[in-house]
């Protein structure tokens, strides 16, 4: 959610460098900015490879957590959301390519700006902070530990599973104990004969 935060923000501010100079949103009014905005082309192009996780990026960090995580307990919803992640992929890349590529032909972007100072202010962080957390995410990760390991008991006593075995063991199926048997290491700390018990 932070990064959605960071990168979804930016993109809604790059929308905006452009509506401020154009005042219009319409995809066809625009094409080959690069060629008068180099710096806001580089600013968008950040964003737009973060909104589409590519490694490296903010982006890509919070994007395989939640499906190696959704992975774990129904493939079905992941297999749905990795196909909204690729067609979102090839809309952002689609919209990209449109409004920064190809020939600067329209008249009406022929004396368009790059970014101003107070542009360059509020966007440059935000890269830094895109790009830095899609290498060292550890202090978000370790902040928002604690918080995470306490929902995740919560839920797990609501639905009346043991907090002390993780969601992802619960979905796994069950067998019975028979006499001899012993639990296995990492799985539940105590398993009487006659008990079920993971496998």
């Amino acid at each position: 959610m932070i990064s959605h935060g960071i990168v979804s923000s930016a993109l809604f501010l790059c929308v905006g460098v452009i509506y401020d100079r154009m005042h219009t949103r319409d995809i066809e009014a625009y094409g080959g900015l690069v060629e008068r905005m180099p710096r806001y082309a580089f600013a968008f192009m950040v964003f737009t490879m973060a909104n589409v996780s590519l490694p490296g990026t903010s982006g890509f960090v919070g994007e395989f957590l939640t499906m190696i995580g959704v992975f774990q307990v129904n493939t079905r919803v992941a297999f749905g959301a990795a196909f909204g992640v690729i067609f979102s992929a090839c809309y952002a890349l689609w919209l990209y390519r449109r409004v920064i590529f190809g020939a600067l032909t329209k008249d009406s972007l022929k004396a368009i700006l790059d970014l101003n100072l107070r542009e360059k202010i509020i966007l440059y962080p935000l890269i830094v902070l895109t790009i830095v957390f899609g290498f060292y995410p550890s202090p978000i990760l370790d902040t928002t530990a604690a918080a995470v390991d306490n929902l995740v008991t919560h839920y797990a006593t609501a639905v009346g599973l043991d907090p002390a075995v993780s969601l992802a063991d619960a979905q796994a199926p069950l067998e019975t104990c028979r006499p001899g048997d012993r639990c296995r290491a990492g799985r539940r700390a105590c398993c009487p004969l006659g008990e079920s018990r993971e496998l």
